[in-house]
């Protein structure tokens, strides 16, 4: 890359110009970047698990269900007891307190689709985790050949005392 590109490209920093606190500075701010964005990924790929079992739940209730005794979960850990009153319509939790009433076709649409989207910002968490680590790499990378610039200097120096 040349040094006009370097200037232009955005967020690129120029290891070679900083010293070896401003790299470690930096590896410790890309450290904590890729540990939220894990988390992150962690989350999304909870949902997806999550919406993956309520396909699946919503799949296992047969259309001739009228009258069946099920669990009704109210938490992840309570259930109480209940009865299927129309096994063609659900409730939809559309996200932060509110639910709709589905088929259960539109119901498992909702679901696709959301499942969709969660594996498109899966995917995209990925790639930044990717290009985090790769950054991480050249951090250090960096930090070694300033390591190394800094041994031979001394090196020099005492070679230089010495005679």
């Amino acid at each position: 890359m040349s040094k006009e590109e370097k200037q232009t490209a955005p967020n690129t920093v120029d290891l070679d110009s900083l010293s070896l606190e401003q790299l470690n500075g930096y590896k410790t701010q890309e450290e904590g970047r890729l540990q939220a964005i894990t988390q992150r990924y962690a989350q999304l790929r909870n949902v997806h698990a999550r919406l993956n079992a309520a396909k699946n739940a919503l799949s296992e209730i047969p259309p001739t269900a009228d009258g069946k005794d099920i669990m009704v979960p109210l938490t992840a850990s309570l259930y109480v007891p209940g009865k299927v009153r129309e096994p063609n319509k659900v409730m939809v939790d559309l996200g932060t307190g509110f639910y709709v009433e589905k088929t259960s076709k539109d119901a498992m649409a909702f679901l696709e689709r959301k499942g969709k989207l969660v594996d498109a910002n899966s995917q995209n968490m990925m790639n930044v985790i990717q290009v985090t680590r790769q950054n991480l790499d050249s951090v250090s990378m960096a930090m070694q050949g300033k390591m190394l610039e800094i041994r031979a200097r001394q090196e020099g120096m005492r070679h230089q005392t010495s005679s």
